[in-house]
């Protein structure tokens, strides 16, 4: 049997979203900008998909950016506020220590240009605390950037009341919303959010897409000059095919969350549950505050690399932790972020599921993964160590 659970990662290209993108390859294959009847076909698609990003986000159409992905959106996002910011002598920005890195490392190069940061504790069950973000704002904060789920140990932060005190502050608030896009309802006004940035291919769209969503009135920063496409703020010719299949995925996603998440959730909790009965897993992150696919475990005395191996010749497919730091032989900043160590959060696994995992996968998982971690164990000093010092 293959298995799926890296969904956190990327998800495969629902059938919707691909039957929308084909007539992009081969009838509506204009430039969008072009004055003549093909152009004008596809500036008219590129319209209707703007138009269902934003009605699905409770935005306007006007406040839709295509990019290149989430990323892309979380720089724009960043420079925006930055540079908006120093024109009014607000150089201090807050983020917290478990962003994904297309934040922290572009907060990183804005210290290195007068900027000071602050990155807020997480704590272990990986929650912001809104009282550490109160406490956090000075009179001369240009921003707040906190993610709405994380990547890697999928918790929900409490993105409307933060939104909500920002606004009572008069701060900037971004959220990068990759991974809760299309899984968690979003509504930028209700939740009082300036700035989102999502990613298409987390929620069965293409690769290679994403939105930047920037509230009316903020003077936005181009960080791609050229043409003027995108009202000036993002030169580029559009990805046509890509931004359609994007938004029929989107609305795919929205309009069938009702049934789609509490199924995504039942196996989660199925999953972990029956992983939890292993000897010495521990749970990363809040049991009840997460995403409905995310289940984040340390299983202590072994590498995550090497359980990852074993569970591949297995067929299944899971991670240790975020997709874009996979090379690195670092253990994750996420896990160390939330309290663990270096030796255990070495020992991660993160398994992601979708809507088309089923029981019968989840079944698969909870019998291999016991039996591979017994022998990894059985060759491992570090649990024998371990069992000794017990």
């Amino acid at each position: 049997m293959n298995v799926y659970a890296d969904n956190a990662a990327t998800t495969k290209v629902s059938r919707t979203a691909l039957d929308a993108m084909l007539p992009c390859f081969t009838e509506a294959y204009g430039n969008p900008s072009s004055p003549h009847h093909i152009g004008m076909e596809a500036a008219k698609r590129l319209i209707a998909a703007r138009k269902t990003m934003a009605d699905y986000l409770g935005a306007e159409p006007s406040e839709i950016i295509f990019t290149s992905g989430g990323s892309e959106a979380d720089n724009q996002a960043i420079a925006t506020a930055a540079i908006l910011g120093s024109k009014k002598g607000k150089k201090h920005i807050i983020s917290t220590k478990f962003e994904h890195h297309a934040v922290l490392h572009t907060l990183s190069k804005l210290e290195k240009e007068g900027y000071e940061v602050t990155l807020l504790d997480v704590y272990e069950d990986g929650i912001v605390r809104l009282e550490d973000v109160e406490a956090a704002i000075r009179p001369d904060t240009a921003l707040v950037t906190i993610m709405y789920a994380n990547n890697e140990i999928g918790t929900v932060q409490p993105i409307k009341e933060i939104g909500a005190l920002c606004k009572e502050k008069g701060v900037l608030f971004h959220t990068d919303a990759v991974q809760a896009a299309g899984h968690l309802p979003i509504n930028v006004k209700e939740q009082n959010i300036d700035m989102l940035s999502l990613s298409a291919h987390k929620f069965h769209g293409p690769k290679g897409v994403g939105v930047f969503f920037v509230r009316r009135g903020i003077p936005i920063t181009a960080i791609i000059e050229g043409g003027a496409q995108e009202r000036g703020k993002r030169a580029g010719t559009e990805n046509l095919p890509a931004i359609v299949g994007m938004a029929a995925a989107f609305k795919e996603a929205c309009d069938n969350m009702s049934v789609n998440m509490p199924k995504v959730e039942a196996l989660r909790n199925r999953l972990i549950d029956g992983i939890l009965k292993i000897d010495e897993v521990i749970l990363n992150g809040d049991r009840e505050k997460r995403l409905p696919g995310n289940v984040n475990v340390s299983v202590k005395g072994i590498e995550g690399e090497s359980l990852l191996m074993m569970l591949d010749q297995q067929g299944i497919c899971a991670s240790s932790g975020s997709a874009c730091t996979s090379g690195s032989l670092d253990p994750s900043h996420v896990l160390l972020a939330i309290g663990l160590t270096h030796e255990v959060a070495h020992g991660s696994l993160r398994l992601t599921l979708s809507e088309y995992n089923t029981e019968e996968e989840i079944g698969y998982i909870l019998e291999k993964l016991p039996p591979i971690v017994d022998r990894l164990r059985s060759m491992s000093p570090v649990w024998k160590k371990m069992k000794e010092v017990k």
